[in-house]
């Protein structure tokens, strides 16, 4: 299987720029017959340079009209006639405001054709997990419908509803727990199906945050999930009526599975993950960006068991295929949408170079562009990646941060992806691992930054005794300082700034697990979407964070 892949890779990454033309002409002609496509002289007979000249870079408010039309039921405003519509992911805006992404028949085509490949190389390096079951999270893709009837969610609920009968019986947690829409009620399910099977193989879901929420989630539940494994059924929590009848076959007595997590239990004081899945040999997650800042507190918890990452890919599309474990570097999806770069250096200019994937630089960073079967096109999805190399002539991309995610109040620009390699770093050195953190900046005379941290942070005990908590005091300042240290050595322009005074030293401050809970259902709310798409920020450029945010959300 692994051969055969590798050719296969080979041949489809052989010419990228050919490759990549072939896709543009021929999403131009799946949409050419929409109204859009008319009022923009989009045709699949047009050149790359005409196709330029007819769309600037755009965000999403290039189609939001004309998806709003579809949204009322008007598919040909933004779809040609042969790109059946499916349903809308929801994902967040940069306003307050929703964006509803069209899922069609071609899109669904190549995002399971995406997370084929993937499974294929997962399963070609790991090959016991043929034979072993899988905890995949989703969410509904019918959280609700749009005026034209057409539902709204999350792809992954829809791919899953789609399943073949024959291939979900390998996954251990039904799609019907998707339509669970209360936060611990579907934690709870999630562990009391997941559990209860000893055969788990591999771990699926998007942000490493959402497997050790579950871990803590299912100590602090740990009685009543036993309880519910012996006597069968579910009494730990409230279902709908419609998922409970659905899950009901599955829910079953196991006294001899039971005896085996409470000894787990009296022995780790926990359930402690490679105790109850001997066999699991593989968590997908992403481990790029700001989630690369889980990862040390996942390989403890799951004594470092391999981690796959997913790839880029968000609602809009599918960009990058990892090859290897351990590593959120993957080569460009090029048999998909029409990927175009615009270099980070060139970012605020009214007029930026742009770039084919072919062209890029190894080393350089660049803001990503897509244009997809969708309807979105020259999209700016504002997420930064750096070319690391090559596959062939598609280049291999690893994600850094998104765009909207730098800070800079005095010329600095800070960009997550520093922030999170200068709290790892700090952490290191320190033995200080904050559990949860945001970095935000702070005026003041001169200004700087403010490390917000979570105060059950691994190492430490926050009931300590007053001269524990001078100690703890004193190791904070002491992290506060390495953090600094790091993020100098990482960003020249912060490291001139804090030399000649502009910005004063990163202080730390903590914020208790209620906080940063109540802070995560605050930001979900108004972002929309599912709680497995949300990303924690672990940079806010925003320097009244505290005072407006925090404040306002009586979280301090």
């Amino acid at each position: 299987m692994r051969r055969s892949r590798a050719k296969f890779l080979a041949a489809a990454h052989a010419d990228c720029r050919a490759a990549q033309h072939a896709v543009l002409k021929d999403l131009l002609q799946l949409n050419q017959g929409s109204d859009f496509s008319r009022d923009h002289q989009l045709s699949g007979s047009i050149s790359l340079k005409e196709f330029r000249n007819q769309i600037s870079v755009a965000d999403y408010e290039l189609v939001r009209p004309y998806v709003q039309r579809v949204a009322e039921g008007e598919h040909s405003a933004l779809l040609g006639e042969s790109n059946r519509l499916l349903m809308f992911a929801i994902t967040s805006g940069t306003t307050a405001e929703s964006k509803l992404i069209p899922v069609t028949d071609r899109f669904l085509s190549d995002y399971r054709r995406g997370w084929q490949m993937w499974g294929i190389g997962t399963y070609s390096e790991h090959a016991r997990l043929q034979k072993l079951n899988i905890v995949q999270i989703s969410s509904s893709h019918q959280k609700f419908e749009t005026t034209g009837k057409t539902p709204c969610g999350n792809i992954s609920g829809l791919v899953a509803a789609m399943q073949n009968p024959i291939v979900r019986t390998l996954y251990t947690v039904p799609a019907a727990v998707a339509e669970i829409r209360a936060a611990d009620a579907k934690r709870y399910t999630i562990l009391r199906l997941s559990l209860a099977d000893p055969f788990v193989g591999m771990q699926i879901t998007a942000n490493p945050s959402t497997l050790l929420q579950l871990a803590e989630y299912s100590t602090a539940r740990s009685e009543d999930l036993i309880r519910d494994i012996r006597d069968g059924g579910m009494r730990g929590c409230d279902l709908p009526d419609t998922v409970r009848m659905a899950l009901r076959p599955v829910l079953k007595a196991n006294p001899s599975r039971a005896r085996v997590l409470e000894n787990i239990r009296s022995e780790y004081g926990h359930f402690r993950p490679r105790v109850c899945w001997p066999m699991l040999g593989v968590l997908g997650v992403w481990c790029g960006g700001s989630a690369s800042a889980y990862i040390p507190r996942l390989r403890e918890l799951f004594d470092d068991l391999p981690v796959r990452d997913h790839g880029l890919h968000a609602s809009e599309g599918r960009m990058t295929l990892p090859l290897e474990d351990n590593s959120p570097v993957g080569v460009l999806e090029i048999q998909t949408h029409f990927f175009e770069f615009i270099p980070l250096r060139e970012s605020e200019s009214s007029s930026p170079i742009v770039l084919e994937a072919h062209e890029l630089a190894v080393g350089e960073e660049y803001l990503i562009l897509l244009t997809t079967s969708s309807g979105l096109y020259r999209y700016n999805i504002r997420d930064v990646v750096r070319c690391v190399g090559f596959y062939g002539a598609s280049p291999m991309l690893e994600f850094r941060h998104k765009g909207a995610h730098i800070s800079s109040i005095t010329g600095e620009k800070v960009a997550e992806s520093q922030v999170v390699e200068s709290v790892a770093s700090a952490s290191s050195k320190t033995g200080f691992y904050p559990r949860t953190f945001s970095l935000t900046p702070c005026w003041g005379d001169p200004p700087g930054y403010t490390l917000f941290v979570d105060s059950q942070t691994l190492g430490y005990d926050s009931n300590a005794a007053p001269s524990g908590s001078m100690i703890r005091n004193v190791r904070l300042l002491e992290f506060a300082a390495n953090v600094d240290e790091a993020l100098r050595s990482r960003n020249m322009e912060y490291a001139e700034k804090r030399e000649s005074g502009r910005l004063s030293e990163i202080s730390v401050v903590e914020l208790s697990a209620e906080v940063w809970r109540k802070f995560t259902q605050t930001r979900q709310s108004r972002a929309g979407g599912s709680a497995e798409q949300y990303k924690h920020p672990c940079l806010i450029p925003d320097p009244q964070f505290e005072k407006t945010f925090l404040k306002t959300c009586g979280l301090c």
